[in-house]
């Protein structure tokens, strides 16, 4: 993989030589793998690792998923859940701060914040900068209140993408990691959402929706301050 991970692009000094149409490319990228691994493979992988530096890219920008090293294969038909929590806490679902079984739906919810992440050029948490920009996810949801969630994409883009894009591309990162995984879409309805084959839910940012991301994320950055980076080995294979 000569362009080494996503992160390097989003993040590091080559950050602007990404434009948005690759990003887009990217995206559709990691969903195709997750389908793949959670529900077209012999067995059900649960990767529990999802965030740019683990999105691996080929010499034409085509983004790849790497780092199996915490993953869980299941049996289909048996209950995919796994015993203990893996992974970096602003990727890791509510549930899993919960000390709750993690399973494809908490996949989805680090897809969903990696997605933001690459629409915004912007690491979920940010201490520096406005205070109501410290969590993307608060950003992203109140600029979408204000009906101008445009305002969330990454400068470096200098308005050249597809809005409707880009707008899908941000309510599908929140409909992922809705703090309710009843409520996050299975990877292969996120692909119909990204093919265009189906329409997402119009759902607006009302009051209740801010209300449970709000708590949702008080309890992440809570977890955060007190046990750090949560991580196990392989096994369970």
């Amino acid at each position: 993989m000569p362009n080494k991970s996503l992160d390097k692009f989003l993040f590091g000094n080559e950050r602007s030589n990404i434009d948005w149409f690759q990003r887009f490319q990217i995206i559709k990228g990691i969903a195709s793998g997750l389908l793949y691994l959670h529900e077209e493979w012999e067995k059900v992988v649960i990767h529990r690792d999802i965030k740019p530096a683990n999105v691996l890219l080929d010499a034409d920008l085509n983004g790849k998923l790497g780092d199996f090293g915490l993953a869980r294969l299941y049996d289909r038909g048996s209950n995919p859940e796994t015993t203990v929590a893996a992974g970096i806490p602003p990727y890791m679902a509510p549930e899993l701060l919960r000390n709750e079984k993690g399973n494809t739906s908490s996949d989805v919810f680090a897809f969903g914040i990696s997605i933001l992440e690459i629409a915004c050029g912007r690491k979920r948490i940010q201490l520096h900068g406005l205070p109501e920009q410290e969590d993307l996810i608060d950003w992203v949801i109140d600029c979408w209140d204000r009906g101008a969630i445009l305002d969330v994409s990454d400068p470096n883009l200098v308005g050249l993408y597809t809005g409707e894009q880009v707008e899908l591309v941000l309510k599908l990162g929140l409909f992922c990691s809705h703090p309710d995984p009843a409520a996050r879409p299975s990877m292969r309805q996120v692909m119909q959402y990204l093919d265009g084959d189906v329409k997402m839910p119009d759902i607006p940012p009302d009051s209740t929706v801010r209300a449970m991301f709000t708590a949702s994320n008080a309890d992440s950055n809570a977890e955060d301050s007190s046990v750090g980076t949560i991580s196990t080995g392989v096994g369970g294979r």
